[in-house]
């Protein structure tokens, strides 16, 4: 099987709300507002500076997606990018297109300069971490908290 990795299309929005959904679904056990992650995702594919898509293509469709965000770490002098929104369809894990997406996103950041990949994960998902782990990345220290400023 080949895959090929791209920056998403504004025609891919549906599928990258779906898929997003989805994993909200499975990792989480959250039922996003469709209206609201199709505004989201039609932000990001408006406006690079909130984010990039990349999708993974095998067999003439769309199977996987990863978004990437920026923050800016002055500890590093650098960029820091954050991967969200990580999805491969069920039919294609465990052949690649994770790892596929990873190692372009991977290859990008080092052409970009960026001195650090990361991404959150919930505690209860087993299978990411273990895929994360054996591409390279570990855990931290740090834990993520929030405020909620406006509901979901």
């Amino acid at each position: 099987m080949t895959i090929t990795i791209r920056p998403a299309r504004p025609s891919d929005a549906p599928l990258i709300a779906d898929f997003s959904a989805r994993m909200a679904r499975e990792t989480e056990n959250l039922a996003l507002d469709p209206a609201t992650l199709s505004a989201g995702v039609r932000a990001v594919l408006g406006d690079a500076g909130k984010g990039l898509y990349y999708v993974a293509e095998a067999d003439g469709r769309v199977v996987g997606q990863l978004l990437i965000t920026h923050e800016w770490s002055d500890w590093r002098n650098g960029d820091i990018w954050w991967m969200q929104s990580v999805y491969v369809d069920p039919d294609y894990r465990r052949r690649g297109v994770f790892r596929a997406l990873y190692q372009h996103v991977a290859n990008e950041a080092r052409r970009s300069g960026v001195v650090l990949l990361r991404l959150y994960v919930h505690e209860s998902n087993s299978p990411g971490q273990c895929t994360y782990r054996r591409l390279g990345m570990h855990a931290t220290q740090y834990r993520v908290m929030e405020h909620p400023l406006k509901e979901a």
